[in-house]
């Protein structure tokens, strides 16, 4: 047979105006690793994710019947000319969605499925009397058991018997691993009040106000303060019993009274009872700040009941199997077959083979220390993503385009090699990968590399160098190419001296998750980065254990349970500023969120031309104005409903997307320089432009300022929120924060470099500076280099992950860090 030599080598794009891309022309080669650059805004993602996944998928799915896409997420034809030879593509988002309650680490790599075959084929079961017989090939073959000993015939369970989303369930807890109880803590959180004053808290939002009367006639004294009652007052109201108690009741808002016969609810059983009410979320948000999540009684928090624990293999049950850390329990399925009848390890080694397939994925991404029993929703966005790497790739499909978006978030730069080796394995499979990411370190893995930009937003969307690493390096107009070389790095001027000059936080942590008893201390109005490899415990120490200590500090509560101490003294706020996108639909704005919209109305409002026709500020709102437009209803956009095909969002055809009626295009505002602008003129601009448009607005024009020296110059000001990465919403939330005193203020950052180009780590690093010099503390978990670099004091946890990890290896400056032979981090930073 003859080799066809004609197979296309590269995809090919031809006039690519996805967002801000501008009109462009590019070949991506396929069966290699191709990765896209470019400063924050400057259309990577356009690229990638809009049109090669866009026209990949979209393809693909066209090929299947119009019932079956009917059922499917679709994406939309991209804006461009012509695409030709893109495969079919698979797209791994930067932030996969948070798995609910009821996913772990082992259903989401499927890895449980294997495990619960094992236990259903292989293991030893106990009859209904409770004798264990030897494993058998009778299982599998689905015949029924006799036991030996008492003769009883059963049959053995299925895998869906073991599992804790059906059969198998825990009875207690509805196989969630948890059950929820009343948190005594909560129901008299200030003894200095009266009963008739309020101090029992479930009373005063679950009950009727007449329990106080009930309470009185239980013989409870209830106009002295709580902590004055004896033992046996404050036993009736915490657990009295349910008797009827004929009382005289005035309502405090009515001029009747009467009597009538209650019966009395104590504090707890209040609680319990409107739990077993509640039938909405808004019913739940009033009684869940009196519970208290505890691990199940009955099944000890693994989620399985009594009977899918009962099976036994290699003397272990499935609860246990799951207890153990990916790296152990790889060690212990080696050695299932050989501890079988000789008849049964064909199919034990088939079983087991298909587990470790899986595992070894993971494992090559830095995953040996998670449990099958992790909660998913505990799980970092680095651990979820690799988690969907893992799943994408498992299967050995052969020309697939693979595009990632940002895969080395989550990553320390030791876990960036392990990444790096799956997507060769990807390649060597005769698929493409194409990755949008900044680090220079997986960048540089690349066969091939694209630099958009040269800037954000409309100054982006051009080819600004295209080659092999090398070739960028070397090309004069490339902006990552000295990053690359190593020739250039982001840095700060820091003044040398005692770096706890101006005091410090202590910080006295108990055991917590794979997190070991700890003792820190982070200097007060000072830089300091929280690193080290992927689950040794950053999350745990910052986000678990710092910022909720604070908090209760500064509010004077009791202090969470596994925190021993925390010495904050003259710290008065604690800001944590985190990646989730603001606001949750397109009504959402820059100019919204940050101020700007509420007084550019205003101003709008005292025009002439406003007064002649009378609009008020509130008319100039796109969300409830006159003058929004009524085609689109002030979104900017229109869905259209194309039955068979997925629904299609085009610009709204009346406003064009400015999300305003024609009417308020002609109410203009004049400026000293002689310009006129309308408020959809100035909401479709940037805020680099905005900013000269509107320099006789001092209040706009200073909240501008800001915006555009936090680097967020690019965007519009009629920018959807939702819409922006994960960067980007984190300096946006910082806005409101700049140029003022934080001398009080402790601010944390979890991976603020996410989808930062380093020119943009550059500008947030001048973020922090400002942050300090106003007198905050700045504490950042974060993995990136030139972050770490520029710390004042580094806390570097590890040594590994999971139970190798959870202790603080080296803390102290960056210098001090490079030096320390203990510290992984510490050879990246030399």
């Amino acid at each position: 047979m003859k080799e066809n030599t004609n197979v296309p080598g590269e995809i090919v794009i031809r006039g690519a105006r996805v967002h801000n891309l501008k009109n462009i022309d590019i070949q991506v080669p396929l069966h290699k690793i191709v990765a896209i650059a470019g400063v924050s805004g400057s259309g990577k993602s356009s690229l990638a994710l809009g049109v090669l996944y866009a026209e990949g998928s979209r393809r693909y799915l066209d090929a299947l019947s119009t019932y079956t896409r009917r059922r499917m997420t679709q994406a939309a034809k991209a804006d461009v000319d012509e695409v030709l030879y893109v495969p079919a593509a698979l797209a791994l988002h930067q932030r996969p969605g948070v798995p609910g309650i009821r996913s772990t680490f082992g259903t989401g790599t499927e890895l449980l499925n294997s495990l619960r075959l094992m236990f259903s084929r292989l293991a030893s079961h106990r009859c209904p009397n409770g004798h264990y017989l030897a494993p058998t090939l009778a299982v599998a073959a689905e015949q029924p058991l006799v036991c030996p000993q008492c003769g009883a015939t059963f049959y053995a369970p299925g895998a869906e018997d073991l599992a804790f989303n059906s059969q198998g369930a825990c009875r207690t807890c509805g196989g969630t691993g948890i059950v929820r109880t009343v948190d005594r803590a909560t129901l008299i959180p200030d003894e200095s009040l009266t009963i008739d004053e309020g101090a029992v808290a479930p009373w005063n939002s679950l009950m009727w106000s007449l329990m106080a009367d009930v309470c009185r006639a239980m013989g409870v004294r209830t106009d002295v303060p709580f902590r004055q009652l004896t033992d046996q007052e404050k036993d009736i109201v915490y657990n009295g019993p349910a008797v009827k108690k004929h009382i005289f009741y005035k309502p405090k808002n009515s001029n009747q009274a009467g009597e009538l016969d209650f019966t009395y609810y104590n504090a707890v059983y209040t609680v319990e009872n409107a739990l077993a009410k509640v039938k909405d979320e808004k019913g739940m948000k009033r009684v869940e700040k009196f519970l208290k999540e505890d691990i199940c009684p009955d099944c000890q928090g693994s989620r399985l009941s009594a009977a899918a624990r009962a099976p036994r293999l290699c003397g272990i049950g499935l609860d246990e199997a799951c207890q153990m850390t990916l790296a152990d329990l790889i060690h212990w399925v080696k050695g299932v077959p050989a501890s079988l009848p000789a008849e049964m390890r064909p199919m034990a080694q088939s079983i087991c083979d298909s587990f470790q397939a899986v595992a070894k994925r993971l494992m090559d991404l830095g995953l040996s220390y998670l449990t099958l029993d992790r909660s998913a929703s505990t799980l970092s966005t680095g651990e979820r993503q690799r988690i969907q790497l893992a799943r994408a790739v498992r299967n050995r499909t052969t020309g697939v385009l693979y595009v990632l978006d940002e895969p080395s978030i989550g990553l320390h730069p030791s876990n960036i090699a392990g990444l790096t080796a799956v997507m060769r394995d990807l390649v060597a499979d005769g698929n493409s990968v194409v990755l949008v990411d900044h680090d220079t370190q997986i960048l540089s893995a690349a066969d091939w590399l694209m630099e958009l930009g040269p800037r954000a937003g409309a100054d982006g969307g051009h080819v600004v160098a295209i080659g092999t690493i090398e070739e960028v390096c070397a090309n004069p107009q490339s902006q990552i190419g000295p990053f690359l070389a190593g020739s250039i790095r982001p840095q700060l001027q820091k003044s040398a001296g005692d770096v706890f000059a101006s005091g410090r936080i202590h910080l006295s942590t108990r055991a917590i998750h794979t997190v070991k008893p700890l003792d820190i201390d982070i200097p007060k109005g000072k830089l300091c980065v929280v690193t080290g490899v992927s689950g040794s415990g950053k999350t745990t120490l910052i986000l678990e254990s710092l910022v909720p200590a604070l908090e209760a500090a500064i509010a004077g509560r009791k202090l969470p349970t596994h925190i021993a101490s925390i010495d904050a003294k003259g710290i008065g706020r604690i800001k944590l500023i985190d990646a989730t996108p603001i606001g949750i639909n397109v009504r959402s704005t820059v100019a919204t969120y940050a101020n700007i919209h509420d007084d550019l109305r205003k101003i709008f409002a005292k025009t002439p031309n406003a007064r002649q026709h009378g609009y008020k500020a509130g008319d100039f709102s796109y969300n409830t104005g006159k003058l929004r437009c009524p085609v689109c209803d002030g979104t900017g956009v229109i869905s259209l409903d194309v039955q068979f095909l997925p629904d299609v969002d085009i610009p709204c055809p009346d406003c064009h997307g400015s999300r305003y009626a024609k009417e308020a295009g002609k109410i203009s505002l004049q400026t000293k320089s002689g310009q006129a602008y309308s408020l959809p003129d100035l909401m479709a601009m940037d805020i680099h432009t905005a900013l000269g448009a509107c320099k006789d607005f001092k209040v706009i024009w200073q909240r501008l300022e800001v915006l555009e020296s936090l680097g967020l110059g690019y965007l519009t000001l009629g920018e959807a929120t939702p819409s922006l990465s994960g960067g980007e919403a984190q300096r946006l939330k910082l806005a409101s924060e700049m140029g003022r005193g934080q001398a009080d203020t402790v601010f944390v950052f979890d991976e603020p470099t996410i989808g930062l180009h380093p020119m943009d780590v550059q500008t947030l690093l001048g973020v922090f500076q400002t942050l300090i010099d106003n007198g905050a503390t700045v504490v950042v978990i974060e993995h990136d280099l030139d972050m770490i670099r520029n710390a004042d004091y580094i806390i570097d946890m590890g040594p590994g992950g999971g139970e190798d990890g959870g202790r603080v290896v080296a803390a102290g400056t960056p210098s001090e860090i490079a030096g320390n032979p203990d510290s992984i981090t510490g050879k990246y930073l030399k």
